[in-house]
């Protein structure tokens, strides 16, 4: 299957040096492979905590040394939140490139930051954001790498029954619990295609995991329908437009 084209990496930048944030700015505009945006800065970390309640960002640019709570402080807070971003560290001060790593920085620069440096460490991210869709190579069977809550998970896809649009996320079920997935739908769709069925513009469904398709009363929307699934008690609404398909799949 063919490669999906890239999106830019999503960055934060963190930093109380202006001047320090303008450099970086600039360095951004001229990543291309991979190629970045500058979504937000943040003058101190209190406030980068206020951007990543509100944005979702693919890798933050940290300073270490700065006013208040220092970025290896902010790092910590940020190990038990569901999809921070990946970090890395930009700092005129080497000595703490091993508390850096301890916190599970990505890298580690050091200012002045050159253009080809900072490339090489958003390819790092860009193969860990990469990699948390991966197929296991001893066994042939495909995997979800979903990083949650300071944890790496590795979900088979097999075990998966439906995938779900949530907002900025994805929410991933399986018959004993649900996690939280950094994606989107259409990308799973697009990969796993063969495995999972659009039944809705927000809800992908596994097609080994179709029990039957039943009348069902949304609010919203009014009487439609919907599949039950094995394994999860929680129904699943079907659109009209993916009805038939669904009737295909049960071979009614």
């Amino acid at each position: 299957m063919n490669a999906m084209p890239a999106l830019p990496l999503r960055v934060l930048v963190v930093d109380d040096e202006a001047l320090a944030r303008s450099r970086l700015r600039t360095l951004l505009g001229d990543c291309k492979a991979p190629a970045a945006q500058l979504v937000a800065e943040a003058a101190h970390a209190h406030q980068a905590q206020d951007l990543l309640r509100l944005e979702r960002f693919d890798v933050a640019l940290m300073d270490i040394h700065m006013p208040g709570m220092d970025g290896l402080t902010l790092a910590r807070t940020l190990q038990a939140v569901a999809h921070a971003p990946a970090i890395i560290f930009v700092t005129a001060h080497t000595e703490h490139a091993l508390e850096a790593f301890e916190v599970d920085a990505l890298d580690y620069l050091t200012k002045p930051v050159r253009l080809e440096r900072l490339q090489a460490a958003l390819a790092k991210v860009e193969r860990f954001l990469q990699s948390r869709i991966a197929p296991v190579d001893d066994a042939n069977a495909l995997v979800l790498v979903i990083q949650e809550r300071g944890r790496t998970e590795r979900v088979p896809l097999a075990e998966v029954v439906y995938f779900k649009a949530e907002l900025k996320y994805v929410t991933v079920r399986t018959g004993q619990r649900s996690y939280i997935l950094d994606g989107s739908l259409n990308e799973l769709e697009a990969r796993f295609s063969e495995q999972f069925l659009r039944v809705h513009r927000n809800a992908l469904i596994a097609r080994r995991a179709v029990r039957a398709l039943e009348k069902h009363y949304e609010p919203e929307e009014g009487e439609g329908w919907a599949v039950r699934l094995s394994g999860v008690d929680e129904l699943v609404a079907v659109s009209r437009r993916q009805l038939a398909a669904v009737r295909a799949l049960l071979g009614r």
